[in-house]
């Protein structure tokens, strides 16, 4: 079934059982938190835009009806990516116009064209490193919706496709241009459909879910720029936010250090930093130090081992794991994956961020 101009229809209803994962779990990019922090310190105009953003992400968050999955399966190592225009509308699910399909040719809306991009190099990733077959393995269709609200600060995995503000040109910028921010989004969707039941967007189980993301967003944009682990930057966001107000979202090689990330960056390094019951993009910064030392101390590209092990992890991660689990989780897969000496140098991350 095509429509009048021979395109992918938005959806045919899926038959069957739902799909594993945390349906209707809306997982942001940028910390609702941060945007509240920002509103109280901007003038009037941009308050207002900025607290409009932290409100309607942390009721996208909050969207918890368990909504068909609508896929479209397509052969093994075939790419199939549509954009939508959503028209500054902020409907949940999104609704927008079909604007590009898989295969047409460049348009004249950059975030038309970043989404569609940025969507193709992180499938590409997972198809020829991970030998991944889209974000459900099974060859799920990439939906990305741009122009989602009006100057709205924020980009997420709605558990079904990808949504994407423009920002308000003075706090942020279009996300659909950051390569890491793409990934980091659709690897939510590998998240969900490879591991038992999700892991819950809460407490440690949340903050590996946000830790996994940064993770391949990171480890994505290293590939696509062929970096070693010491060439790349390690910091996620960089380039999306308006340069008087911080350089990057969050830096997986030195968490918390307002020099290299934005003023008010709370992420602790270790288990000394933790904060009980705290914001999923916060506690993340554990997580993330633990990867960035295994691949370091692993050497060569981050894709050549740390992420292999991060991958093979996933199917042993329950819903609510913990920090613990994730450790012990990627320990048995480097053993498994590589050998003793592999397993040594993740054991010994995970004991330097005091998991262990």
């Amino acid at each position: 079934m095509t429509s009048p101009r021979g395109k992918v229809p938005r959806r045919a209803q899926h038959k069957g059982p739902l799909p594993p994962g945390p349906h209707g779990c809306i997982c942001s990019i940028v910390p609702p938190r941060m945007l509240r922090y920002l509103a109280d310190k901007a003038q009037v105009a941009g308050r207002e835009t900025l607290l409009d953003s932290a409100f309607m992400s942390e009721r996208v968050r909050g969207h918890r009806v368990a909504r068909s999955l609508l896929l479209a399966t397509n052969a093994t190592g075939e790419k199939q990516r549509t954009v939508y225009d959503c028209n500054h509308r902020e409907s949940m699910p999104p609704r927008g116009q079909l604007v590009r399909s898989e295969g047409e040719p460049l348009g004249k809306d950059d975030s038309v064209n970043q989404a569609y991009d940025n969507a193709g190099t992180t499938y590409d990733f997972y198809q020829q490193v991970l030998a991944r077959n889209s974000i459900d393995g099974r060859g799920m269709r990439l939906d990305s919706f741009v122009h989602f609200g009006r100057d709205f600060n924020n980009a997420f995995w709605d558990g079904a496709e990808m949504i994407y503000g423009d920002g308000d040109g003075s706090t942020f910028f279009g996300f659909t241009s950051a390569l890491d921010v793409v990934a980091h989004e659709l690897t939510h969707g590998v998240t969900q459909f490879s591991t038992p039941g999700g892991l819950d967007y809460e407490d440690q189980s949340g903050a590996l879910n946000e830790s996994i993301s940064d993770v391949f967003g990171s480890v994505v944009k290293q590939w696509f720029l062929e970096q070693s682990v010491t060439d790349a930057d390690w910091l996620i966001g960089a380039g999306i936010m308006n340069p008087s107000i911080g350089q990057a979202l969050r830096s997986m090689k030195e968490p918390g250090n307002t020099e290299v990330t934005w003023e008010a960056d709370d992420q602790p390094s270790d288990m000394r930093g933790y904060v009980p019951f705290g914001d999923v993009h916060t506690n993340s910064g554990i997580p993330n130090h633990a990867f960035y030392l295994a691949a370091t101390a692993l050497g060569g590209n981050s894709w050549d081992k740390a992420a292999l092990i991060w991958y093979q992890a996933l199917p042993l991660l329950e819903p609510q794991a913990t920090f613990l689990d994730a450790a012990r989780a990627t320990i048995e897969a480097a053993s498994a994956r590589f050998g003793a000496a592999e397993r040594a140098i993740v054991e010994a991350a995970w004991q330097e961020v005091r998991v262990l």
